[in-house]
Order: structure tokens, then sequence, then C-alpha cells
């Protein structure tokens, strides 16, 4: 539940102009307006299920992008039923402005397309179906300028053969692909978001490498272990050893049960499992960049 100090749990990623938002729960449009942020970029919005703290606040931000005059369609990812439970919700915010176009995960993963990014799906281990995500940015090879003009290939097939498309020159009918110019793939970037769940080796996969790996820690006191195995939520310090084992770059903590009032009192014992564990609080953001080389 949200606390006074404290909203509910959901995360907002921006690229290029576009904002992929994961779970709205009650007051996360305060949250975004505390943040400085605007509401009409955002053009996909994610469940990981749909208990009320992950859901609730949905009405309210559409009801707010249709106040904002928006038009462009807005693509929802959740679990089965996404349709049904959002509809049920817009009972009280029936007239929007602008088409919700759903799709409902049905494949225990399931990668996904979306503005430029993949967007992969994974089934995790909660009391109702639930999915993490990865959101990854990949990045195409370093063009090569000498292969390109060795073999021959005329320089206003350069650019879109540079952006991973394959071309064929409107002179002489020869195909060129993206593989004769570029070299091998470089490191892109990955964010992971999970929260209500046990550890799972679907969350050890997906999360494997990510530049920042968002996680629950619902408890960090020894004593709720047996709380968090029956509501199949996380402890802190099994989050920890989850980031260990995936070798993530980064680790933040987040979905603090509201009995963890000081969680900072565990982040010693969370890093000696895993050095690079960050406590989650609200209107933590970063900016990540690709490797230089």
């Amino acid at each position: 539940m949200p606390l006074p100090w404290r909203h509910l749990t959901s995360m907002i990623v921006r690229l290029n102009g576009s904002s992929l938002l994961v779970d709205c729960g009650e007051g996360t449009q305060i949250a975004l307006r505390k943040k400085g942020w605007s509401f009409k970029p955002i053009d996909v919005i994610c469940f990981t299920h749909f208990h009320g703290d992950h859901i609730g606040g949905l009405p309210g931000l559409l009801l707010t992008m249709g106040n904002a005059e928006r038009t462009e369609p807005l693509t929802m990812i959740g679990p089965p039923g996404l349709a049904r439970v959002v509809n049920s919700l817009r009972v009280i915010a029936p007239e929007l402005p602008f088409e919700i176009r759903y799709i409902e995960i049905e494949e225990p993963e399931q990668e996904f397309q979306l503005n430029g990014y993949r967007l992969r799906a994974f089934k995790v281990n909660h009391r109702v179906t639930c999915y993490g995500y990865s959101l990854m940015l990949d990045r195409i090879g370093r063009f090569d300028v000498e292969r390109a003009k060795s073999a021959g290939i005329p320089l206003k097939l350069w650019n879109p053969l540079q952006k991973g498309n394959t071309m064929t020159d409107p002179d002489t009918g020869k195909v060129y692909t993206p593989d004769m110019v570029l070299g091998a793939e470089r490191k892109g970037l990955k964010v992971t978001y999970v929260t209500d769940t046990r550890p799972t080796a679907s969350i050890r996969n997906n999360a494997k490498d990510s530049d920042l790996f968002i996680c629950e820690g619902m408890y960090g006191e020894l004593d709720k272990y047996a709380n968090a195995r029956e509501h199949r939520h996380m402890m802190i310090q099994e989050a920890a050893q989850i980031a260990k084992e995936a070798d993530v770059k980064e680790m933040w903590l987040t979905h603090y049960s509201p009995s963890l009032v000081h969680p900072e009192e565990f982040l010693k014992e969370a890093k000696q499992i895993y050095p690079n564990t960050v406590l989650g609080k609200d209107g933590l953001s970063t900016e990540l960049d690709f490797e230089d080389e």
C-alpha cells in the first residue's frame, strides 16, 4: 500500500521521444508529475499482473491523457484477460479520444518489437499470473567504409545499409546486404523489471547481463521468510542472490512491504551478497548509454 512518504511501484523508460510505463498503481500520475515528466509520450503500458497496487491508478491516468487531447493509439501489454480487466476499469473512464490496442501475452516467454527496441515478457511465480519484462536496445556493428568501397557499393546506399536494410542498386540490379558493410554486433542496453514473485530460473535467465535490474525486495527480516513464501514475494537477500547469479551491472530494490519502514537497515547485508545494490526510492532515475569503444 502507498505510504505518506512512499508511492507504489512502477517504472517508466524513455527512449527517442517515446515512453514505456510498467504498472500503474494508485498515485502513479502524481509520481510522474513530481518528476516533471509528460504523459503525452507514453505509447506503451505493460502490466506485470492485475492486483490493485499495480493497475488501480490506470483510469485516472487515462482520463488525464484524454483531457490532454491525445489522439495517438495507446498499446497495452499484459497477462491473459488484459482487455477484460481494463474495460472493467474503464467504466469510470468510458470516453477516450484515442484507441487502446491490447496485446495479451500467450506464452511463458514472448517477445515484441516496439518503437526501436525489443521487449521480452517472461512468466514469474506469484499468486496470480504475473510477468517480468526485459527491455533491450540492440546495437548493430560499426559501418566499415573500406569494405563498402572495395565492394563497389554506391554511396547513396551506405546510409540505409548502415541502418540494417537490404538494398538493391536501381542502376545495376545488384543486391547488397548489411553484413557486407557492418562489423560484429556491438553490446546494446538491457533493463529488466521484476516484482511480485518468488525467485525463479526465468528471472535469472532473462536478467542475465542486464545493465539495470529492478527487483522486488518485499522483506528484509529473516522471520518474514515464511510470509514471503506463502504470499509468493521475494526477500531482499534473495533478490541480491539473483542479481549476483545473473551478473547484472546494478540492481535497484523496490516494492517494499509497508511493514518495511527502513529498508536501509538491510542494505549492508544485500551488498555482501551483491555489491552493486541500490535502494529504490521515489523518483530514482538514471541515464543509460552505450559503452564507448
